[in-house]
């Protein structure tokens, strides 16, 4: 037994871990000189925004109350197609029966896209207290800043447009703005597109440098979100990551980006509020009704919005969302380094969901309360305290877990990658049945030699009591590191008081040099999958969760003994029995009310 020791930190010597090591020459993987530079820019920006014990990654100095972003974004003078507002009940299945099998697939219809919006992307409730009120919405966001923005692009739909167009969901109105009326000729049978995109100056606004990687924990967010709101109507999402970014641009009519100049201070700088194309999702009836693969002609669509999207009469302009602005250019630059580039010429793609998706195990059924689908998206919230009292049943956690770890599986099986690039170091705090410790969920069974490699030699690596055979989680080290746990999250008690928190673990500097830089920003996605899972897992069971993005990067992974870049850990969660804050009053999403901070 290797109980957890107060040696490991008692000392801020240990976490002199250099920015990087000789592991990068020592892989020996080749690259394109055009590569190896944008590799230097993003391993530049991932430790130059890395929190220590003695400083945190560059931010605001204070919040600027008067340029607070418009949380919302709007194409002013472009159509506005009202959406219908459900309730929660109706034929939705219940929650944990979609990770076993989708219900049949409805038509695609006004009613079901209004159905697919209001339970991902929309409002969930308003906030009021004294003078303040603002509101939440249905997928997370780090500081309910909320930089991801969606467009729909799809064929005619019955009762909402004659002809095939491009709109951008307005989340607060629950409508569609609709941007341009587009040809529909490359869109398989039974489908539509969303485009997600970003606004960095939302998050950097209040957190500086750091926010890039926040937005791409939102972007993973917003995947999720919209994998259940569709597995709830039968139907599957997945991201057709063969186009480019620019391509991703044009579709979603946003203006060409570039990168900010960087000014001194404060000023007018309406660039820092342009959209980040991030990625292209397609929407499509679920694998049970399908005789055939999906065919995406990469190059014809390409193709296409080459030759016609640059002359489409696009309508709307945005509307601005801060007065004055301060440009961190070293997030700009890196979303240039990162854009993925197209597939190469004359490709295409099939999607077979029927042989690459699975069901995810059942091991705790009686853990979940009786709710729908619809029910728990809508109840998620982000708790901003833990009780420090709530147990979970171990039963329970490994339902969790389990659920978190196909990646073949529901939500996962929306990201273009067939394997899991992201594991869980666990910090048991509250969970009956298993000793208090350090434990490891390994997602990717294939790392688990290069795990052992990379981390601390005297870690056990038992398999828990009562553990199912199909779950490959190990206990590292035993012993209370419930104060451990917060000092790493960056001091903060919420990491401690709930059941269990965790980091999350990325296979790092490797998927960068075998796949391209561009895989910087879909590793925090995968995170991003991984946290929504957790906090729909949670309400399901009755209790809550809430992601961490303040955390010393390098303490953690001195803790782990992770020495270089093989391995990076890039969000924190807790999952727990909330406290709720009584002065605050809840009101209706919608109607909401007329005035808002």
């Amino acid at each position: 037994m290797n109980p957890i020791s107060s040696r490991w930190f008692t000392s801020t010597s240990l976490f002199a871990i250099p920015h990087r090591t000789a592991v990068v020459s020592a892989m020996g993987f080749s690259s394109s000189q055009e590569e190896e530079e944008k590799l230097r820019l993003v391993l530049k920006y991932h430790n130059q925004t890395k929190h220590s014990l003695t400083g945190y990654a560059r931010g605001p100095r204070g919040l600027d109350w008067a340029n607070q972003p418009n949380p919302f974004r709007r194409y002013l003078s472009a159509p506005l197609l009202p959406l219908q507002h459900q309730s929660q009940d109706g034929d939705s299945p219940l929650y944990p029966s979609l990770f076993d099998s989708l219900p049949h697939p409805k038509p695609i219809s006004l009613s079901t896209i209004s159905h697919l919006f209001y339970h991902s992307l929309a409002l969930s409730a308003w906030k009021t207290t004294g003078f303040s009120t603002w509101p939440l919405r249905v997928n997370p966001s780090s500081g309910n800043l909320h930089p991801t923005e969606a467009y729909l692009i799809s064929p005619p739909i019955d009762s909402l447009s004659d002809s095939a167009f491009v709109a951008h969901y307005a989340p607060k109105e629950h409508s569609l703005e609709v941007r341009a009326h587009i040809p529909c000729s490359f869109f398989p049978d039974d489908s539509f597109l969303i485009g997600l995109s970003s606004i960095f100056w939302r998050e950097a606004w209040k957190y500086g440098e750091r926010a890039f990687r926040y937005c791409n924990h939102d972007v993973g967010h917003a995947i999720a979100a919209l994998s259940i709101a569709a597995a709830d109507l039968g139907w599957d999402l997945k991201l057709l990551d063969g186009f480019g970014a620019d391509h991703l641009q044009r579709l979603m009519g946003l203006p060409e980006f570039h990168t900010p100049e960087d000014k001194e201070g404060k000023g007018k700088s309406p660039e820092v509020e342009y959209e980040h194309p991030d990625c292209l999702l397609l929407v499509f009836p679920n694998a049970a009704t399908r005789t055939r693969a999906i065919d995406i002609d990469y190059d014809g669509v390409s193709s296409a919005i080459r030759a016609e999207f640059p002359s489409l009469d696009w309508k709307g302009k945005p509307n601005v969302l801060s007065k004055e602005h301060l440009c961190w250019d070293i997030i700009y630059r890196t979303a240039e380094a990162v854009k993925k580039p197209p597939l190469t010429s004359n490709s295409s793609s099939s999607i077979d969901a029927a042989s690459s998706s699975r069901s995810s195990a059942v091991f705790a059924q009686s853990s979940y309360n009786k709710l729908t689908a619809r029910q728990v998206v809508r109840m998620r919230r982000s708790a901003v305290d833990m009780d420090g009292v709530t147990f979970i049943d171990k039963s329970a956690f490994y339902q969790m877990l389990i659920h978190c770890r196909e990646h073949l599986a529901l939500p996962f099986r929306a990201l273009a990658w067939d394997t899991a690039e992201v594991h869980l170091a666990l910090f048991v705090h509250r969970v009956s049945g298993l000793p208090k410790g350090l434990y490891f969920l390994v997602r990717n069974e294939d790392h688990l030699s290069d795990l052992k490699t990379a981390m601390r030699p005297a870690f056990e690596w038992r398999r828990p009591d009562g553990c199912p055979d199909y779950l490959p989680l190990y206990k590292l080290a035993e012993g209370d590191c419930q104060k451990l746990a917060k000092e790493l999250s960056c001091h903060q008690d919420i990491a401690g008081d709930g059941c269990f928190s965790l980091g999350m673990v990325a296979r790092f500097e490797p998927v960068l040099r075998e796949k391209g830089s561009w895989m910087y920003p879909r590793l925090f996605w995968e995170t991003g999958v991984v946290g929504q899972v957790l906090y729909l897992e949670a309400h399901a069971m009755g209790i809550s969760a809430t992601g961490i993005g303040c955390y010393f990067d390098d303490p953690v992974h001195e803790l782990l003994g992770i020495k270089d870049t093989s391995f990076q850990s890039l969000y924190h969660f807790t999952v727990g029995g909330p406290v709720l804050d009584k002065r605050i009053m809840t009101l209706p999403a919608y109607p909401g009310p007329t005035t808002d901070a």
